[in-house]
């Protein structure tokens, strides 16, 4: 009785312990869900004589809104290392209040090196830059092919959706084919005057891979969300394009 007494004390030890390793696993799982990926640029220029990099506002402006939300933020790039910001975009200095998001810059996380799989959303910021890099890399391409298979958020404002045109869904189709979504549009790029300089028209790109590209007058504060991907049409629609991830997320 007492060898029986015994073993029936051991096992329930040993199912408390199973419980508590359980218990720690879950909570795991819920410190996922608040973890956002932003990936960004590691790409300074179009050519020896013009600068371009990440558009700041588009960066600094999620980064903080999700911070507020309580969300941990990981900035990664190709490369890792500094991120360099397209000086037109601060060009009367970088606010206080992106101080910190500056600084982040400076030290991005190789991106495959990150565990993706614990975020609960990837976003990527615009800037010329992403359409040399991002719009090619295929560490980024497999994140977001994961992200699409597990209905996970997929976000990009501006030339950040650029990073979507080399990533495919799990059946092989491009990821934005039948998806409506927009970005930084043909006329805007001609205001801008930089139609000649950029390596590929990110409008005429995503309808060629079958998306239903949807834009606003230029500059307009436009965002659109369909299902798991969110994108924002330009460095105005910074603001409502994270919040937009943030309502989905809090869904």
């Amino acid at each position: 009785m007492k060898r029986l007494s015994l073993l029936l004390v051991l096992l329930m030890v040993v199912g408390m312990n199973i419980g508590f390793a359980n218990n720690g696993k879950e909570g795991n799982a819920m410190q996922h869900s608040q973890k956002i990926l932003m990936v960004v640029t590691n790409r300074d220029n179009f050519d020896a004589d013009h600068k371009t990099g990440l558009w700041m506002e588009e960066f600094a402006v999620p980064y903080l809104n999700f911070q507020t939300a309580g969300y941990e933020v990981t900035v990664a790039s190709p490369l890792g290392g500094n991120a360099p910001i397209d000086p037109e975009s601060i060009r009367n200095g970088v606010p206080a209040e992106w101080s910190d998001a500056t600084k982040t810059l400076q030290y991005t996380v190789k991106l495959s090196q990150v565990d993706y799989q614990e975020y609960a959303a990837v976003v990527l910021p615009g800037g010329h830059g992403p359409l040399f890099d991002l719009a090619s890399d295929p560490v980024l391409a497999d994140i977001l092919k994961y992200f699409d298979s597990q209905k996970r958020i997929i976000g990009a404002v501006c030339h950040g959706s650029a990073g979507l045109v080399s990533a495919t869904t799990a059946e092989g189709k491009p990821l934005v084919a039948g998806r409506k979504m927009t970005g930084f549009t043909n006329e805007e790029e001609r205001i801008a005057g930089l139609e000649k300089k950029v390596p590929f028209a990110l409008e005429t790109k995503v309808r060629e891979l079958g998306a239903e590209f949807v834009s606003a007058t230029p500059w307009a504060d436009y965002v659109i969300v369909d299902g798991n991907l969110i994108t924002g049409q330009n460095p105005q629609s910074s603001d409502s394009f994270s919040k937009a991830i943030l309502e989905v997320l809090a869904k």
